[in-house]
């Protein structure tokens, strides 16, 4: 008859093998979290320049094809003649109605593209 031998001591290696990834995972999400984010000294100046901020502007094709920039009717000539004065950096939204020509909407979007406007939003409805 065998003897069965008896276990006095308790195996610690797999329990070291799981803290191990355990502290991997740690230190990943530990880096992800703080990347991006370096410590500077920043110099001080004595005048600040205040970056003014761009409100957007909105335009308007009704199911008719007319036109309203900002809430104001504009024909496809005025809209060019404002549109011309902005900086290519202003936000534009364009909002049209569903049921309107397709002709004033490629006819704005050409302006915006000769005008080298590349903040440009196209508002869409949810179905």
């Amino acid at each position: 008859m065998k003897k069965l031998k008896r276990f006095d001591q308790i195996n610690v290696i797999p329990f070291i093998d799981i803290m191990l990834v355990l502290l991997v995972m740690v230190l990943t999400t530990a880096t992800f979290i703080k990347q991006g984010i370096i410590p500077v000294n920043l110099p001080s100046a004595q005048q600040k320049e205040q970056q003014k901020e761009l409100e957007e502007r909105t335009i308007h094709i009704t199911k008719e094809g007319t036109l309203f920039l900002d809430k104001a009717q504009v024909s496809l000539a005025e809209l060019k003649l404002k549109l011309g004065g902005l900086s290519p950096d202003q936000t534009v939204v364009l909002r049209s109605d569903k049921e309107a020509t397709f002709q004033q909407f490629v006819s704005v979007m050409d302006i915006l593209k000769e005008l080298n406007h590349e903040q440009l939003y196209i508002v869409t409805k949810e179905d």
